[in-house]
C-alpha cells in the first residue's frame, strides 16, 4: 500500500470492509451503506472502492457492491485487530478522552513490533473494552509472540503459590497511590499466597482481582 495520510483513509476503508464481514461474510457491502459508515459521500466511496479494486483489496462490482479479496481481508482483519487493541491499551491508561476516537488515530501507528509487543503487554486480550471480539493475530504475529514472550502475564493469573517480578504497573494515579502504599514498585518480588492474597516485602497484602489484573509481572 502507498504510505503517508493517503494510506490511512484506504486503512479506514478495508477495516470499515471488514467489518460489515464480520456481520455478515457472504454478503457485498453496497457503496450507499459503505459511505454512510464512514461519513464520507458516495461519489468519494466510489472513486476509493475502485483504486482499492485496481490495487487487489476488493472485488466490486458495479450497481452490486463489493467484497473484499483474500489480500483486502488479511489488512481489513490487521487494522481492526490493531484499534481493538489500542482501545484495550487506553482502557488500561489513567485515559478521560475518547476511547474510540483515540484508537482511530493510534491503529496507523501501530507496526508489526508494536502489535507483538501490545499483545504481549496486555496479555493477548481476547475482547476490546465494550465485549467486542479482537480478531486473531496473523501467523506472522503470532510466530514472533511465541518467540518473544518471556513469561509475562497478569498478577491475577499468577497461580497460588508461584512468585514472579513486577515488571508493569498499568492502573490509573490514584490506584497507583494506594499501591504504593502497599510498598509495591516495579522490580518486586511478589507470591500469591492464596484468592487475592499476595505476599511482598515480608507483607501480606490483599489485591482486589481488578487490581491484580494490572500489574504485570514475569515468572
Amino acid at each position: 500500500m502507498t504510505s503517508g495520510h493517503f494510506q490511512e483513509f484506504e486503512d479506514e476503508y478495508l477495516e470499515m470492509m471488514y467489518q460489515f464481514y464480520e456481520k455478515d461474510p457472504e454478503s457485498r457491502v453496497r457503496t450507499g451503506d459503505l459511505a454512510e459508515a464512514l461519513r464520507v459521500t458516495p461519489a468519494s466511496t466510489t472513486e476509493m472502492v475502485q483504486r482499492l479494486a485496481n490495487k487487489g483489496y476488493i472485488d466490486y462490482v458495479p450497481y452490486k457492491g463489493s467484497t473484499l479479496t483474500q489480500e483486502g481481508l488479511t489488512h481489513g482483519k490487521k487494522m481492526k485487530r490493531r484499534h481493538r487493541l489500542a482501545e484495550v491499551l487506553l482502557e488500561h491508561l489513567p485515559f478521560d478522552g475518547n476511547q474510540h476516537a483515540t484508537a482511530c488515530r493510534l491503529e496507523h501507528a501501530i507496526d508489526d513490533d508494536l502489535e507483538v509487543a501490545l499483545t504481549l503487554y496486555l496479555d493477548d486480550p481476547q475482547k476490546d473494552p465494550s465485549g467486542t471480539k479482537i480478531p486473531s493475530m496473523s501467523s506472522d504475529i503470532e510466530e514472533r509472540v511465541v518467540k518473544s514472550n518471556i513469561g509475562l502475564t497478569s498478577l491475577a493469573n499468577l497461580p497460588i503459590g508461584n512468585s514472579g517480578m513486577v515488571k508493569i504497573i498499568a492502573l490509573d494515579k490514584q490506584v497507583t497511590e494506594m499501591i504504593k502504599q502497599f510498598e509495591i514498585t516495579i522490580g518486586d518480588v511478589i507470591s500469591k499466597t492464596g484468592d487475592n492474597t499476595y505476599q511482598c516485602n515480608d507483607s501480606s497484602v490483599q489485591l482486589h482481582n481488578d487490581i491484580a489484573t494490572k500489574l504485570i509481572i514475569s515468572h
